[in-house]
């Protein structure tokens, strides 16, 4: 399949934008202690400072689907991202309690119509190279995570101011971006012999097919925040671990999630993508069964990893999948679909927290458990093996090809 120069570019400049993502929401969140120092943010404020994040993003990724209706989804990325990056820099340079709030505000904000325009021109993106990328471009973001909970380390091992912590990342991405931004292929034509179930967009049945998918994707953010939120924790308090080894399994977990992203384009190219999904279910479930079974803290880290391996198929390819059932609207499909990544983000935390203190941690380490199973159930969503390994095996010329909706949303 001959692929063109622009697609090619196309596809490393959306790497970027997905590794300078990753890049900043990892140097805001390993750094929140810090943040609630330096304004003076007290513990029973602080959950209402982290919860407006995604809920601003929720909104920003509904605003998206109807912004997308007039303008093309680059556009909204190339003005989005040097925003996220400059609102990091500005949670970093405030004084008072209020100028933090702007800037996480303008943060979430501008971080939903990120995620949300990002995964659109992806998965149109994807179709246009007529197989699986989409794993692909979250690798980077894990990449990009590494890095920036790395820096986030080195800033706080050196007692660094936090603008002076942010200033490297920002000052090199923000021109990064800016340039990269300049070569986001929006797919221009309408998708051509995709017909099926959403080829006339999203209407109430089409919202009916697409809840499946938004259940998925509820579910694996509320995994991928218990991990995040709670494996220090679970390490120290629960399997007694030092407090230095519980800062690991979080560190194993992004290694593993950008491993098992490099990887898996060519096993859903392979098996297709429920296949892919179904066994990233099971690994997953299995991961937190190890956590919560765990004698010790080097067994719970086995779960860790494990939960690294499984989780991290599942979210890319739930995108895709919404792109692949809703060829003549995947934008706006995405777009709703991105607003279940905030759900399950401010469900996971305070969840586990509450089964935990209520009974016990070993047993709220059951319930993503069970939820993340749920997506066995809704496998069929994500399509015939066929159709999610889009017709490889056979050429197609590059001025006929079969290519998503880059601004799909003009078709609801």
């Amino acid at each position: 399949m001959t692929v063109d120069v622009r697609l090619r570019r196309g596809r490393g400049a959306l790497g970027l934008s997905f590794f300078a993502q990753g890049v900043a929401f990892a140097l805001l969140v390993t750094r929140i202690p810090a943040i609630q120092d330096r304004y003076g943010i007290s513990d029973g404020l602080l959950p209402a400072f982290l919860a407006a994040v995604p809920v601003l993003a929720g909104v920003s990724s509904v605003a998206t689907e109807h912004l997308v209706k007039r303008v093309a989804p680059s556009t909204v990325l190339r003005w989005a991202q040097p925003v996220v990056l400059l609102a990091l820099l500005g949670v970093g340079t405030g004084s008072q309690m209020w100028h933090v709030a702007v800037a996480l505000g303008v943060f979430g904000l501008a971080v939903g119509a990120l995620d949300a325009s990002m995964n659109m021109l992806g998965v149109s993106l994807q179709r246009e190279y007529g197989r699986s990328i989409m794993l692909g471009f979250h690798a980077a973001y894990s990449l990009g995570g590494i890095v920036g909970a790395s820096a986030a380390w080195a800033g706080a091992h050196w007692h660094l101011d936090l603008f002076l912590s942010y200033l490297p990342a920002v000052a090199v991405l923000v021109p990064l971006v800016l340039l990269g931004g300049r070569r986001y292929v929006d797919a221009p034509f309408e998708a051509v012999g995709e017909k099926g179930p959403g080829e006339k967009g999203l209407g109430a049945g089409g919202a009916k097919l697409l809840l499946p998918l938004c259940l998925v994707m509820a579910c694996a953010y509320i995994g991928d925040s218990t991990v995040a939120n709670w494996s220090a924790k679970y390490l120290q308090d629960v399997l007694g671990s030092s407090e230095q080894l519980a800062t690991v399994p979080y560190n194993v977990y992004m290694v593993t999630t950008l491993i098992g992203r490099a990887v898996g384009d060519l096993g859903v190219r392979r098996f297709g993508a429920a296949a892919v999904v179904r066994g990233g279910t099971v690994v997953a479930a299995g991961g937190f069964a190890v956590v919560a079974a765990a004698p010790g803290a080097w067994v719970g880290m086995l779960g860790f990893t494990m939960l690294g391996l499984g989780l991290c198929v599942i979210v890319p390819q739930t995108f895709a999948a919404a792109g692949r059932l809703f060829p003549g609207g995947s934008d706006t499909a995405i777009a709703r679909l991105n607003i279940f990544n905030y759900v399950g983000f401010l469900i996971g935390s305070p969840l586990v927290g509450a089964i935990g203190d209520a009974w016990s941690y070993r047993g709220a380490m059951l319930v993503p458990m069970v939820l993340v199973l749920i997506t066995l159930f809704y496998a069929r969503s994500f399509g015939p093996r066929e159709a999610a390994r889009y017709g490889v095996g056979h050429e197609r010329r590059a001025d006929d090809r079969a290519v998503d909706v880059g601004r799909g949303g003009n078709e609801v």
